[in-house]
């Protein structure tokens, strides 16, 4: 894909295209209910979705066990029950099965993308590094604090769901001014100038992209889809007549530990800066601490 050019303006400021990375979605009410459980530790967060299931799953089945006989005239329809549930369960696992994958797919493709913007970084930085002074020491020192800010005060944010802007904005401005005030003279330094600005919308093209998937989730539809399939399917599991009931019971918790963990990959994997098990600054840490402090 070819890097983003720079947007020409009649004013100092610099824009750039929103490159399309991921599908964003706007929040909504329900699931902004969701980013309070990502402030919880993982490993609770997935007792709680998978406890829940649990408990929705027997509850259902205590109370339809009760008007079973009264349903069916005190016969079993196991066969037919059977095979209903073994035939949407294929479907509705597929579905759930290639939902994970696609989850997974978008958490790699963040990672990526914060890879490869600190790997822009750190070209550019080298880049400046052929600058005269005083060129150069301004923009070596405006390089890093930016590095430095994104890690300390725009990563946290994003933890929150909070897309970083403004003052990361005015900094790659500040960087922007810095390199159209230099006038090459030597060709030498209108090829390294030119090479420069290049790496420069590069960079800014790559930090769209991780402000892009900050909001990036699975859209409001899927959930409804995942939830509702997981309801039918538990609700299949009740309308067995089975005499051991205790193995009913725990046949039925059993699938809706399955489905709860299913769940609990999905929300995880839907928000790729939040919670515990997240993409974290550890590109721009590596090349702060190997590039820039020397």
């Amino acid at each position: 894909m070819a890097s983003p050019d720079l947007l020409k303006s009649p004013g100092p400021r610099l824009t750039f295209p929103v490159p399309l990375l991921l599908v964003r979605h706007p929040p909504v009410p329900a699931v902004n209910l969701m980013f309070e459980l990502y402030d919880a530790p993982s490993w609770l967060l997935g007792a709680m979705i998978v406890g829940a299931f649990v408990v929705f799953a027997l509850t259902g089945q205590f109370a339809v066990r009760r008007v079973l006989p009264r349903w069916f005239g005190g016969k079993d329809y196991n066969d037919v029950v059977g095979q209903c549930l073994a035939a949407s369960g294929v479907f509705f696992g597929i579905t759930l099965g290639l939902l994970a994958v696609g989850a997974w797919e978008n958490f790699a493709a963040v990672d990526d993308a914060v890879t490869q913007e600190a790997s822009d970084i750190g070209v550019f930085y080298r880049t400046i590094d052929d600058y005269p002074e005083p060129q150069h020491a301004i923009l070596v020192n405006q390089v890093r604090t930016y590095t430095r800010r994104e890690i300390d005060i725009a990563w946290p944010k994003q933890q929150l769901g909070i897309t970083p802007g403004p003052v990361g904005n005015t900094m790659l401005d500040q960087i922007h001014r810095t390199l159209t005030s230099f006038n090459p003279t030597t060709e030498g330094q209108k090829t390294l100038h030119g090479e420069t600005l290049r790496l420069f919308s590069q960079m800014s093209g790559s930090r769209r992209k991780r402000l892009a998937s900050v909001s990036t989730q699975l859209p409001p539809i899927v959930w409804f889809v995942v939830f509702s399939g997981s309801v039918l399917t538990l609700a299949q599991m009740w309308l067995f007549v089975v005499e051991n009931k205790r193995l009913h019971d725990l046949l039925t918790a059993m699938l809706a530990c399955m489905l709860g963990l299913l769940v609990f990959l999905l929300a995880v994997m839907d928000f790729p800066f939040r919670g515990d098990y997240s993409v974290g600054p550890d590109a721009f840490e590596l090349l702060y601490s190997q590039l820039m402090t020397k």
